[in-house]
């Protein structure tokens, strides 16, 4: 028995110890302030979607009141004021057919851009890359891949405020007889539910995103601890907004600052998590398989003296020219 103990202690030990060497000699930080950059300019249009879509089923107002909550407790009450102006801005509503459509197919381009970033940096990190001789094809795959993920994004947001809602409802009860133990009860049902939300979105980008065929036992285990550091992080970033005044560092740009500051942040927790995900797979021998539109690459650093810089190799496209 203690022998089996010491033994998953040394595989955890194992595995964790090559995720942060992994991390620190990856990009992962450049990935995850391109990815703060994306989403600065991807994150009204992906709301906006998620908002009319799950405003089908619920009502746009009360969509809007739960995402504006959850925004704060993200990101602070002011930058979650310059996000719901944004929103607002953005609305899909009020406008004619053919500017309607227009604005929505603006909108989905907007909120696929931050997707594609995210796998173009999970391919990397997991030492993947598209064919080149099926970008057209790959180009569309992305595209359906992405606004399917917004789509499903809106339906979540359904699924999460209509079980919320039941809990609620259940909790009122419930405090008529146990007033105290009421309140306890409904946080830690929040907080569960708001830790399965997190667990299936880290799951689904691990599984769908990357050109890669993994075995879902990998991707949980993967979700599982990218979740664990993300609840841990919201925290942490939780106690810095409090305490910091950016508003008087930075003026009228604070709200932009925390919203480069949360993102980059759980980026960084994202591609830590993909590291984990990819030394998880190595670790227990269900190695990551690139999928029929990717190819495994490898990267070898070869040191020589030379007296000039080589040309770069032509790729296949000059190739054919030539």
């Amino acid at each position: 028995m203690a022998k089996d103990k010491e033994n998953i202690f040394k595989s955890h030990f194992t595995i964790l110890k090559n995720t942060v060497l992994g991390f620190t000699s990856e990009d992962s930080l450049k990935y995850s302030a391109s990815l703060a950059y994306y989403t600065v300019f991807s994150l009204g249009p992906i709301l906006v979607l998620m908002i009319s879509l799950a405003g089908i089923f619920l009502g746009e107002e009360a969509i809007q009141g739960k995402v504006f909550e959850e925004l704060r407790g993200f990101v602070g009450a002011s930058a979650a004021s310059q996000i719901q102006e944004v929103i607002r801005n953005l609305s899909l509503s009020g406008k004619s057919n053919i500017a309607l459509i227009i604005s929505a197919v603006t909108l989905l381009l907007g909120a696929t851009t931050v997707f594609g970033d995210i796998q173009n940096s999970i391919n990397k990190i997991w030492h993947v890359r598209p064919k080149v001789k099926k970008g057209w094809l790959k180009m569309l795959k992305d595209r359906l891949l992405s606004s399917s993920l917004v789509i499903g994004l809106g339906f979540l947001l359904v699924v999460t405020l209509i079980i919320n809602g039941t809990i609620l409802a259940f909790t009122d009860r419930l405090q008529r007889f146990f007033p105290d133990a009421t309140v306890i009860l409904f946080s830690g049902l929040n907080f569960f539910l708001s830790f399965c939300v997190i667990f299936v979105l880290f799951a689904v980008i691990f599984k769908v995103l990357p050109d890669v065929n993994i075995q879902w036992r990998t991707v949980r285990s993967g979700a599982l601890f990218t979740v664990l550091l993300f609840v841990f992080g919201r925290f942490l970033i939780g106690i810095y907004i409090e305490s910091s005044d950016t508003e008087s560092t930075y003026g009228a740009a604070s709200s932009i600052v925390l919203i480069l500051l949360w993102v980059y942040y759980t980026a960084a927790i994202l591609y830590l998590g993909a590291i984990y995900t990819r030394e998880y797979a190595t670790y227990k021998g269900v190695p990551i398989e690139p999928s029929e539109f990717a190819v495994h690459i490898e990267v070898k650093e070869i040191e020589r003296e030379v007296n000039e810089i080589p040309p770069a190799p032509l790729t296949n496209e000059e190739k054919n020219v030539k």
